[in-house]
């Protein structure tokens, strides 16, 4: 299976160099109050936000990543609105959009889908969450119990593929019910997105064997990671299928693992939430909370360019295909890891593809 490199979009705010704390990079709140809280910009009201995520998608595009994650925030720009406005700047990212359990419709989303993949040339992707915890969702106006949620995704990715892919389709189920729907005209036979799904629990687990396309694991060192990828490739050929296994990480990369770790420092001392740590998950490379407040993810690797090489290189050994990829400022560093990094990792599978054949 193609290895594939997505960047995030930093959907509800990004840091930047001397100043790590979340802020809306490119956007003024008040003509008169040029620095107002949380916005450092000086050029006026000539530009905004999404200016800025334009920047970092075409960014990614241009450092050689494959795709751009964009991100589920409750403080954050809606993601579906976010990749129609990048994608009219990007000829190839795949746009995995991220949205949560309660989002509505399945037909309506599946619709919705569909004009996606008309104008991005068939680019667009799911990224279906949980939608966190019940408080969580509760103030998202979602009350269906901790125990429907992983039934309602089922429910939600069987219907839209049925309307993507029949006519006429029906379906009734405990959540969602279609009589003879199905797209037919400018809208039949369209790209079904590829379905991305997370999730710890066995119940995450098996809902991935049955419905995902890849399945994302929260950072871990490569041989845990090797040991849950053969558990779920085992779950999976239980149903006949086979899965692509995809990684959300962290990366702070330099030229000498002492600037590394220097830096990491200097973005936990600077950063508004101070609890994150440096504490090994697996080896000295991969660090704990470090820019979870800003990127969500669970831990970082931080080392010289060669040794976050390696790191990657051992997680596609181990099965991963799919890399999410985030650093801050996530404009700047796109670029780093675009240069310094991306192409030795490439290189490295494709010698060990080369090898194994």
């Amino acid at each position: 299976m193609t290895t594939e490199f997505l960047w995030q979009l930093p959907t509800s705010g990004d840091g930047r160099y001397g100043n790590s704390k979340k802020e809306r990079r490119g956007e003024r709140s008040s003509a008169r109050h040029p620095y107002s809280e949380g916005v450092t910009d000086p050029r006026g009201l000539n530009f905004n936000y999404f200016d800025y995520l334009h920047q970092v998608a075409r960014a990614a595009e241009l450092a050689g990543f494959e795709g751009i994650r964009i991100p589920e925030d409750i403080n954050g720009d809606e993601p579906w609105i976010v990749a129609g406005y990048v994608a009219r700047g990007s000829r190839h990212l795949k746009l995995l959009t991220e949205f949560d359990a309660s989002r509505g419709s399945s037909v309506y989303a599946a619709k919705n889908t569909v004009s996606y993949q008309r104008f991005t040339d068939g680019r667009f992707a799911w990224q279906i969450s949980a939608g966190g915890n019940a408080q969580h969702r509760r103030s998202l106006g979602d009350f269906a119990a901790d125990d429907e949620i992983i039934p309602r995704i089922e429910e939600f990715v069987t219907v839209a593929r049925g309307v993507l892919t029949q006519a006429p389709y029906t379906f009734k189920g405990k959540y969602f019910e279609v009589l003879n729907g199905g797209f037919q005209g400018a809208l039949a036979n369209h790209k079904v997105p590829p379905v991305y799904l997370s999730g710890n629990s066995s119940e995450a687990l098996a809902l991935s064997a049955r419905s995902a396309d890849v399945h994302i694991f929260d950072a871990a060192g490569a041989d845990e990671i090797r040991q849950q990828v053969d558990g779920l490739t085992t779950l999976a050929r239980q149903h006949g299928r086979k899965l692509g296994f995809g990684l959300r990480i962290d990366i702070v990369a330099r030229e000498t693992e002492q600037e590394a770790i220097f830096d990491a420092h200097r973005f936990r001392e600077q950063s508004a939430n101070k609890n994150g740590s440096h504490a090994q998950l697996a080896g000295r490379h991969l660090w704990a909370g470090l820019s979870a407040d800003i990127t969500g993810a669970n831990a970082t690797l931080v080392g010289s360019y060669a040794q976050v090489t390696q790191a990657l290189v051992d997680y596609a050994s181990a099965g991963i295909t799919s890399f999410l990829l985030s650093s801050v400022p996530h404009f700047e560093e796109a670029y780093r890891l675009g240069e310094y990094v991306l192409p030795a990792v490439r290189a490295q599978i494709a010698r060990d593809q080369r090898r194994a054949a």
